[in-house]
């Protein structure tokens, strides 16, 4: 069942991102929207593209073509029939930034910042909030994903799991509309994913707007309401969990699913 909050609002509307890197075009025309509340994961092999359509939603990537609008935001044209400055583009780049926060595979956490240092950076000095106030809150964040007791640590006396559970927390703290998480579990150890995972979920439920890119299939079993997958730069399949997961449409979906879930439901 969905998340999304009821009124039908859409978040984040994606159309025509295109992106190439030299020859290899990596992005060919991707489509992608999202309701308030709502979570959409993408999937796919590596190389698929899906990293790039986070870069592109969070400003961190200029595509070549097409439009992201984000609720509250200008709609950003990246075709160049607007006629827009270079500068402009790159206002409008951060204007979008604004309104996303972007959990990367590795936490990239300040190694000479305690925890809290690393969490109030962005909300007080860029987003220039009151001190105190984002202190109390980044206190209240971490003590909501089990690290009240670290706010002095810095990054290397942390395990890899509280490292990026600290990198939510600094996420959250920026009050974004939009969460991207991309591959949030990949650089962790085995025995430390399920405690990522379990925070991620939780903000789900709690209603949270997110794209997550993900290989963690029964993650996204469970958590999703939309799943993409994605092959050569394009969404070949999109829909429901147990649509996408039971029973795939597209031949290459299924190929890709058979390999990768026939462990897991052997478990």
């Amino acid at each position: 069942m969905s998340r999304a909050d009821g009124t039908g609002e859409v978040l984040l509307a994606a159309r025509g991102l295109r992106k190439s890197f030299g020859d290899n075009e990596v992005l060919s025309g991707i489509d992608l929207t999202l309701q308030r509340g709502e979570v959409v994961v993408l999937i796919g092999p590596s190389g698929s593209g899906k990293t790039t359509v986070l870069r592109a939603l969070n400003g961190l990537e200029t595509p070549d073509a097409g439009t992201i609008d984000v609720a509250g935001g200008p709609e950003i044209d990246f075709s160049g029939a607007g006629g827009l400055s270079a500068r402009r583009r790159a206002q409008q780049r951060l204007a979008l930034r604004d309104r996303s926060a972007m959990v990367f595979q590795h936490h990239n956490l300040f190694p000479h910042f305690t925890v809290l240092e690393n969490v109030i950076e962005g909300p007080w000095r860029v987003q220039g909030r009151p001190k105190a106030e984002v202190i109390a809150e980044a206190r209240t964040l971490l003590a909501r994903v089990g690290l009240a007791d670290k706010e002095n640590a810095r990054p290397h006396e942390l395990s890899g799991g509280q490292q990026q559970r600290v990198g939510i927390v600094r996420a959250l703290a920026l009050r974004p509309d939009l969460l991207l998480f991309d591959e949030p579990t990949s650089a962790l150890d085995p025995e430390l994913v399920g405690e990522v995972l379990l925070v991620i979920k939780e903000l789900a439920d709690e209603g949270w707007s997110m794209v997550v890119v993900t290989h963690e299939l029964s993650f996204a079993r469970e958590a999703a309401d939309r799943v993409l997958f994605m092959d050569g730069g394009v969404v070949l399949e999109e829909g429901a969990p147990q649509e996408i997961f039971a029973a795939p449409r597209h031949e290459r979906t299924q190929r890709f699913l058979t390999r990768i879930l026939r462990p897991l439901d052997g478990d």
